[in-house]
């Protein structure tokens, strides 16, 4: 179990991105986090597995304050909780393969790890993760000659060579078209239903968030304004709709977008 409690994060600049957020999250769950731009969606994520540093609060990953670590209690940590990005963050310029095994790194000794001397185990892992994302073909292409859907599903093959227990996945489909969207969060349901790996996903539009969600948090202004089932968000009234996204939000029947940029 992950939970989070009274987890604050102010940045420099007097910003206060999170505001005493408290919740848990259960083993195997598709948890959505959803809100507004600047509601602290992307804060919250990064702060999970320390690319940002709370100001206070606990994360407790089974008993383990992730938030009081050291970066070296940090590292074996870090190697179970995989991140996919909403701009990929492949190295554009290495082949498709290499940006799939660097996912293995922190397992690795650093030498290993700078030379690229990967085991004939972890380049086997690698073919069979890009098999899982339909990619094995494209794996000695550079990664800038592929689509954006397709860097995408890159991006969640690296994290699988993590072995991950838990996925953060930052507005992932927030660059792609619907169709790609679906496909992207169907790869992630089907790791999440196959695998038992719970996935931590903010997302920005509705439709995608009442079609992926087991469970969803919503965000306004750094605090917890909402918490509900698929089912719950399926039915959302209108006035739970407007504590989340504000009294002047209003619903379109396409599905609304409700939000992109920074969080």
């Amino acid at each position: 179990m992950l939970q989070f409690k009274n987890l604050t994060k102010t940045y420099d600049d007097g910003t206060q991105a999170l505001k005493g957020v408290s919740f848990d999250v259960e083993e195997g769950e598709f948890l959505v986090i959803i809100g507004l731009s600047g509601s602290g969606k992307s804060t919250l994520l990064r702060c999970t597995n320390r690319l940002l540093d709370p100001t206070g609060g606990e994360i407790l990953w089974n008993g383990t304050d992730i938030a009081a670590l050291s970066p070296k209690e940090l590292r074996p940590i870090r190697r179970k909780i995989g991140m996919v990005f909403q701009h990929f963050n492949l190295v554009k310029r290495l082949s498709v393969m290499n940006n799939v095994l660097s996912g293995r790194l922190g397992y690795m000794d650093n030498w290993k790890g700078m030379t690229y001397r990967f085991s004939k185990e972890d380049r086997d892992k690698a073919i069979a993760a890009l098999d899982r994302v339909g990619l094995t073909e494209q794996a000695q292409k550079r990664a800038s000659e592929l689509s954006g859907g397709q860097q995408q599903r890159v991006g969640i093959a690296r994290t699988l060579m993590q072995e991950p227990d838990i996925i953060l996945a930052d507005e992932p489909v927030a660059s792609l078209d619907p169709v790609l969207a679906h496909t992207i969060l169907g790869d992630l349901e089907k790791l999440n239903k196959e695998d038992g790996i719970t996935v931590i996903c903010s997302l920005h539009y509705l439709d995608l968030v009442q079609r992926y969600a087991t469970r969803v948090i919503g965000l306004r202004d750094g605090k917890v304004v909402y918490r509900g089932t698929g089912e719950d968000i399926r039915n959302m009234t209108d006035e739970e709709f407007k504590e989340i996204y504000g009294e002047e939000a209003e619903r379109v029947s396409a599905g609304p977008s409700i939000t992109g940029g920074k969080a």
